[in-house]
């Protein structure tokens, strides 16, 4: 089974979490802060991380960052956040985590996140060029291509604009969206959808004639050229 390293400063948390992953199989470490877990990081190879926004030493944000910057993006990250606010997952989402749950979660929901992203691990999907009019996008490297310019993607910028590209012409709801990109079944009461598609439109839309990402008045977004 998987090994996951947990970063949770709260040690009632922790456990709960290391007792009930340990009883479906999997190899659990805990860290209390950000620098421990950095510490097991560099020791141990894990098949996903499960990380705390608010952490001392180093906050889950750094954690997630540095982790990035130095392994890539092949490891899945789960962010854990106490508010749930737009701004709070927005920030775990942008520092390069896979996904995110609120505190408090159920252990079902845990486990079926979890599942999830380890399960899009092992399918190690191979390097796509999609391409829509004049851009192009790279699925493996994160990379976007128009009119020459190269735009950079977060994780979940990435997957959005891709599943976009893979249902060009078709007019896409948000809870579509939610479901597909996110994940999630169910209206979570934040505007997290939107937020997405505006930063994609900033990014390969503005400063262009031809715009790809498009309203659908009482639906939700198309990307058609």
């Amino acid at each position: 089974m998987a090994k996951i390293l947990v970063a949770e400063d709260e040690i009632n948390i922790a456990s709960f979490i290391k007792r009930g992953l340990e009883e479906f199989g999997y190899t659990v470490f805990i860290a209390g802060n950000g620098e421990e877990a950095w510490d097991l990081i560099r020791q141990e190879s894990f098949d996903l991380l499960m990380l705390d926004i608010i952490m001392p030493q180093m906050d889950g944000l750094q954690l997630c960052q540095q982790f990035r910057q130095i392994f890539g993006y092949t490891t899945p990250v789960l962010m854990v956040t106490a508010l749930g606010t737009t701004e709070d997952i927005v920030s775990g989402l942008d520092a390069g985590a896979d996904d995110y749950i609120t505190k408090p979660f159920s252990f079902a929901e845990l486990q079926a996140r979890l599942r999830a992203l380890l399960r899009r691990k092992e399918a190690h999907p191979s390097a796509a060029i999609l391409e829509c009019a004049d851009l192009q996008l790279n699925t493996a490297s994160r990379r976007a291509y128009r009119n020459g310019l190269t735009i950079d993607l977060t994780v979940k910028e990435c997957r959005l604009l891709e599943f976009f590209m893979h249902n060009q012409g078709a007019a896409l709801s948000r809870m579509q969206l939610l479901r597909e990109v996110w994940e999630k079944n169910f209206d979570t009461n934040t505007n997290i959808v939107d937020v997405y598609v505006n930063y994609l439109r900033s990014k390969i839309d503005k400063g262009f004639d031809k715009k790809l990402i498009h309203t659908v008045v009482g639906v939700g977004y198309m990307m058609e050229a």
